[in-house]
C-alpha cells in the first residue's frame, strides 16, 4: 500500500457499498412495503427500496438511516440488518455491495414523500408491487421470508418477544406475507 496526496492507494480495485432499506407497514389489517421512485440513472423511474451509497465516516447502521430520512423523510424507526448482498453485477454502476436492512412499523399516521434523489416515495400492497429495480425483487423475497420467520419464533416461543414487535397481532402478519413474490 503508498500513500499519496493524503490518499490510500491500493493495487486492487474496491467495490462500492451502499445500504438498502426494506420498511414493512403493518396495521393490522394489511401488510405493505415502501417504496421510493428513483429520480436519477440507472433505473430513474422505477421503484426500489431507499438506500444508497455509504459515506466514508459512517457505519452501515448510520448510513441506512440516514438514506432513509434523506428519501423519505421517515425516522427514528428501529432497523435490524438482513443481509448483505454481494452479487457481482447487481449494479450497473459497477461492483457495489449493499448491506440491507428491514423493520416492521405501523404505516398509520406516517407522512412519506420522496425527498433528495427519490421522485417520490409511498406505500405499497404486496399484491400490487410494481417491478422494483436492482435485486431488490430477491432483496425483498429475504426479508419476506425473514419477517415470517421472527414472527413464527415469537408466536411460538422459541425467541422472546421483541418489544418492537409487542405491538403487533403476529399471527394476523403471518397470515398476510405471501408464500411467493
Amino acid at each position: 500500500m503508498k500513500i499519496m496526496e493524503g490518499q490510500y492507494c491500493y493495487q486492487y480495485p474496491r467495490p462500492a457499498v451502499t445500504t438498502d432499506c426494506v420498511i414493512f407497514g403493518f396495521d393490522g389489517k394489511a401488510l405493505q412495503v415502501l417504496l421510493i421512485k428513483r429520480g436519477g440513472e440507472p433505473y430513474k423511474g422505477s421503484w426500489a427500496f431507499p438506500g444508497g451509497f455509504l459515506n466514508m465516516d459512517e457505519t452501515t447502521d448510520e448510513g441506512v438511516v440516514r438514506e432513509l430520512e434523506e428519501e423519505t423523510g421517515v425516522k427514528n424507526v428501529f432497523v435490524e440488518q438482513l443481509q448483505a448482498f454481494s452479487n457481482v453485477d447487481r449494479d450497473p454502476r459497477g461492483r457495489t455491495i449493499t448491506v440491507a436492512y428491514y423493520a416492521l412499523v405501523n404505516p398509520e399516521g406516517m407522512n412519506v414523500a420522496g425527498y433528495d434523489d427519490a421522485a417520490d416515495a409511498r406505500w405499497f400492497s404486496l399484491q400490487e408491487l410494481p417491478p422494483l429495480a436492482f435485486d431488490h425483487g430477491h432483496i425483498l423475497r429475504v426479508a419476506l421470508h425473514r419477517l415470517a420467520l421472527k414472527a413464527y419464533l415469537q408466536l411460538n416461543g422459541i425467541e422472546r418477544v421483541d418489544e418492537r414487535f409487542a405491538e403487533f397481532d403476529l399471527k394476523r402478519l403471518q397470515q398476510l406475507i405471501p408464500d411467493k413474490i
